[in-house]
């Protein structure tokens, strides 16, 4: 590529989405940005972007260049800090994705990390899409379920979630607690409302409960914590996050065939980049007190 400020503004693009958001990024007027789109578009022979009313969309050749732009940009801010005898300098953007259920423990933590290196900004991502670290969405991703396979990651065991079933002391009160496996057709449930969720405990529960005593069903994880807070019945829950709720008992106790193993995800360009491995090694000891 003859020109990098083609590739720096149509990566900025990508990454903000619109025009004016990498126009501020970029310190120059949209109508810089839009020359070097247009330019560097005509250059490759192909369509970086889809147009639309809310602004840029990266097509899949804009992602593969996205991909090749966060890289480059993060190891050349590497570089410059070495030169510079700067290279341990944590600074600069650090984007870091989990599911939204993660964020009690999540938001401390990097908060924590922030105080310790002032210069950081945190751009924490969660939801339901999952944010490719191939095309540089994210330096690192916190993941559930089976190990990731994407050839290019690094993945690193993080932690296992334990997983039991608690209720409100006000349920308690009304309803007892529950006596083991045999007491289970005597209780209520919040329980998931898809029927084919592979969550190992959402398996256990409907395979050993009545039907009816799932009384109460929920698409997403927070309505079913607040389900539970509230006395709707007896849910299953973390068992790091149930132990900062005092108003929760444990109804039983977390059993190895519920819990589920989460996962540090980095990708192979930016795994040794000194702020990657700075985040990295600050997580792991964070975690030792979320297993207590």
């Amino acid at each position: 590529m003859d020109n990098w400020d083609e590739v720096r503004t149509a990566y900025q693009v990508a990454r903000m989405g619109t025009v004016s958001g990498a126009a501020e990024v970029l310190g120059v007027h949209h109508a810089t940005v839009i020359r070097h789109i247009d330019a560097i578009e005509a250059r490759l022979g192909v369509k970086l972007f889809q147009r639309h009313a809310r602004g840029y969309t990266p097509t899949e050749s804009g992602q593969d260049l996205l991909q090749v732009a966060q890289a480059t940009d993060d190891q050349f801010n590497q570089l410059v800090g070495r030169l510079k005898g700067q290279g341990d300098d944590v600074s600069g953007e650090l984007v870091v994705t989990s599911l939204a259920s993660f964020t009690p423990m999540m938001v401390p933590a990097l908060k924590l990390f922030q105080d310790m290196h002032p210069g950081l900004i945190i751009r924490y991502l969660t939801g339901d899409r999952l944010f490719r670290l191939e095309y540089g969405e994210a330096h690192v991703a916190v993941r559930a379920g089976n190990a990731p396979d994407q050839p290019d990651n690094v993945v690193q065991p993080f932690m296992t979630q334990q997983i039991g079933l608690y209720a409100s002391k006000a349920y308690a009160e009304k309803y007892g607690l529950l006596q083991g496996v045999e007491d289970l057709a005597n209780h209520r449930f919040v329980g998931q409302d898809d029927e084919n969720s592979r969550a190992p405990f959402s398996r256990w529960l409907r395979a050993n409960a009545p039907a009816e005593a799932i009384a109460f069903r929920c698409t997403d994880g927070f309505t079913l914590k607040d389900a539970v807070r509230s006395g709707a019945g007896i849910g299953f829950m973390p068992a790091w996050e149930a132990r900062r709720q005092p108003d929760l008992v444990e109804m039983m106790s977390p059993r190895e065939d519920w819990q589920g193993a989460l996962w540090l995800v980095t990708h192979v360009d930016l795994h040794r980049t000194t702020k990657v491995q700075a985040f990295l090694t600050f997580l792991k000891e964070q975690v030792k007190d979320w297993q207590l």
